[in-house]
């Protein structure tokens, strides 16, 4: 599984480090990232419930 954030529509406000710090980043303009290329399957359904809580959907699956 890959994910992405559209940085663009992302405010910060950090929903998708609470699901998985171990995938998602705040960087040092308050935005969110991606730290990993491929997220790891144990955090899967962690990433998942990111995509869901984010509250600009501006997180989302990448086709590998």
């Amino acid at each position: 599984m890959k994910v992405r954030v559209n940085q663009d529509g992302c405010i910060g406000c950090g929903a998708c480090t609470g699901y998985s710090d171990k995938v998602f980043t705040i960087n040092d303009d308050g935005i969110s990232e991606v730290k990993v290329d491929i997220v790891p399957k144990e955090e899967e359904q962690n990433v998942r419930d990111a995509i869901d809580a984010c509250p600009t959907s501006t997180i989302e699956e990448v086709s590998e």
